[in-house]
């Protein structure tokens, strides 16, 4: 299907919208984008008061199509994201893995775009990139995506951008009561897919926790590409006093994934055991002109792979390939409202990566010498040591300047300042144009410097400067909102590996266009849409040339129902001389009955226009996929 047609359908919807009647109860104003957002500022601050752009996915829009992993979502709410994927559930590592995000042609599976929880870095300390199966959304309360360079307040890794998942916790009650809230989902559909999750929330005075569990499982729908995963999330949070909490949460997940390989080279015993978890204790101030926080976290893994081999004609690896890492952290920040004007924040990050690879027997569980190069001992791990300041001036109400400084030391590569600078203009009370420049950059990880053969102990950090101009409006006492984004991104000393050998040769220049916007009908009808163009003078994998969406939510008593509609062309599954793009409409549909306050029924379906595509090169995704399940609430 063509973009044009596309169009037409998302006009069509919004004219049949129209015709919804008006009832008493339906879709609430919590459907709509928060404005005040946490992701961008160390401090919870107004969006409209902010240069760079940041878009908000709530729970509810999370828990919409009743998926398991927040990425989807994110790849429909969000302009210019896109996540790999090669099944109906699960995500996996290494060769065959998918879950990269890629955002304006920077991916994650590069450690170009950082994921966060509660603020806190997720990725492997070795090889530098997160693990997709472990952004589950029962553990998010919402989404913030900032889409651009992050590195002022988040250091390596932000250079493209962050996602924050920000946790869960109960709201105080206006009488002081006990509250408490216990939900229990369960489904199951296509290829053997199993989900279950249930979660516990309570709050008690000045106590509060959050306790959540799940399991999920899939045959998927090729042989070999099993999928088993469990789960687990604890927060626990005391208000000292008026002006001090403090906060400990802890996750864990835990999966075993197979991949098939592709399907002109099929592999067998391609198997992954994957443990990843984090915790952090956190304790927070606020006053009436400051507030800020200390947090120690720790992020770890332990990885068991079993390389595999191809189907025709090759032979069982004889051992595994085992890994440890973690990254360990104090982070501090304060923030000070300087005069009734003039916002100053300031923070110290310190960071300690380190781990360990290795190859194992699998008869005997001895250390095995191979001929790749694994890391010495005397670069088994790295620190990082950063300070920086941000300064939001309020020159008039009608103009916000803001400008940050970062200065980030690695131990093995070096220092890198970090320049940040924003002007927001609101003409009018409903709208704001914004100006930003930023700068992105990337330590090279363990692996990219001495970790098999192509390492290369000299190489420097990656960098991009970020050029971006927006527009942003909200209508009809804020029901409808768009905005638009010009981009151009300048990326320079990018790792690639040329003549077996990884060297900072890399050069790009991507340049492109967002459109967004959200319309909240009635109480029963909400529509949103967006959509980016991309132009990339060098195409990467994983990156569509357009993308766009037309979202559709629907409340009617106790029925509710989400579509989405999703346009992907010219997206890139192959570069070089064999150059590939996929195109693909894909069409979603999610319907709830609510039996009683108590319990709730769903269905859904993926794919439903059963398209054959590809996101990963040589995995052919599903055809339409089904699940139906129930939804407990006490």
């Amino acid at each position: 299907m063509q973009i044009r047609t596309f169009l037409l359908l998302g006009a069509s919807a919004a004219c049949l919208s129209l015709q919804a009647e008006t009832q008493n109860e339906g879709i609430q104003d919590s459907t709509q984008m928060s404005e005040v957002v946490v992701t961008g500022t160390r401090n919870a601050t107004d969006v409209r008061h902010l240069p760079m752009t940041v878009n908000t996915i709530s729970r509810e829009r999370l828990t919409a199509n009743e998926r398991s992993s927040v990425l989807p979502t994110i790849m429909e709410e969000v302009p210019g994201v896109l996540v790999t994927s090669r099944g109906m559930l699960g995500y996996g590592v290494s060769t065959g893995g998918s879950g990269s995000i890629n955002v304006r042609g920077l991916s994650s599976g590069a450690g170009q775009m950082l994921v966060l929880i509660d603020g806190h870095p997720q990725y492997q300390g070795i090889f530098g990139h997160g693990i997709a199966d472990s952004y589950q959304t029962m553990i998010a309360d919402r989404l913030e995506v900032l889409r651009g360079p992050a590195s002022l307040l988040y250091g390596s890794n932000a250079m493209g951008g962050v996602v924050n998942i920000v946790t869960r916790q109960l709201e105080p009650a206006s009488d002081g009561k006990i509250l408490q809230h216990t939900s229990i989902n369960a489904g199951a559909g296509s290829y053997g897919t199993v989900q279950v999750e249930g979660s516990n929330q309570l709050r008690a005075g000045r106590f509060t926790s959050t306790v959540a569990a799940q399991y999920q499982r899939s045959d998927n729908h090729r042989p070999n590409m099993g999928f088993e995963q469990y789960g687990g999330f604890l927060s626990l949070g005391y208000q000292i006093s008026q002006n001090w909490d403090a906060k400990a949460m802890a996750d864990i997940t835990h999966f075993n994934a197979s991949n098939p390989g592709t399907v002109a080279v099929p592999k067998l015993d391609n198997d992954q055991s994957i443990t990843r978890g984090s915790a952090n204790l956190v304790l927070e101030n606020h006053y009436d002109r400051t507030s800020g926080a200390l947090s120690i976290y720790n992020n770890y893994g332990n990885h068991h792979i079993d390389d595999g081999y191809n189907a025709v004609g090759g032979k069982p690896q004889t051992d595994y390939f085992r890994s440890r890492d973690a990254v360990a952290g104090i982070s501090w920040y304060q923030s000070v409202l300087a005069t009734a004007s003039t916002r100053i924040t300031a923070g110290i990050d310190y960071q300690h990566i380190y781990g360990r690879a290795w190859y194992e027997d699998k008869l005997t569980g001895t250390t095995v010498k191979t001929q790749q190069r694994l890391m010495q001992s005397a670069h088994d791990h790295a620190n990082e040591v950063a300070g920086y300041a941000d300064v939001r001036q309020e020159i008039t109400r009608y103009v916000t300047l803001n400008a940050g400084l970062r200065y980030d030391h690695h131990s093995t590569t070096g220092g890198e300042w970090i320049p940040q600078a924003g002007l927001v203009v609101r003409p009018i009370e409903t709208g704001e144009f914004k100006f930003m420049f930023s700068k992105g950059f990337r330590n090279p990880t363990n692996k990219d410097k001495y970790l098999y053969k192509p390492a290369n102990e000299e190489l420097y950090a990656e960098s991009m400067l970020n050029y971006e101009i927006s527009w942003r409006q909200r209508l009809l006492d804020s029901r409808l909102s768009y905005g638009i984004n010009l981009f151009l991104i300048d990326g320079r000393n990018m790792i690639q590996t040329v003549a077996m050998k990884n060297i900072n040769t890399g050069e790009f220049r991507n340049k492109g266009v967002e459109v967004e916007a959200a319309w909240r009908v009635n109480n029963h009808w909400r529509l949103n849409t967006n959509h980016s163009y991309l132009h990339m003078d060098k195409p990467i994998v994983g990156a569509p040339d357009y993308k766009g969406y037309l979202g559709a939510d629907c409340v009617y008593g106790k029925f509710t129902a989400a579509a989405g509609l999703q346009q992907l062309v010219g997206l890139y599954t192959a570069t070089g001389a064999n150059e590939k793009q996929e195109d693909a409409t894909l069409l979603h549909i999610t319907l709830g009955y609510r039996i009683c306050p108590l319990l709730k029924i769903w269905a859904k379906g993926e794919n439903l226009l059963a398209q054959e595509y590809e996101i990963n090169e040589g995995y052919p995704m599903p055809k339409a996929t089904f699940m139906g399940g129930v939804t407990i609430d006490i």
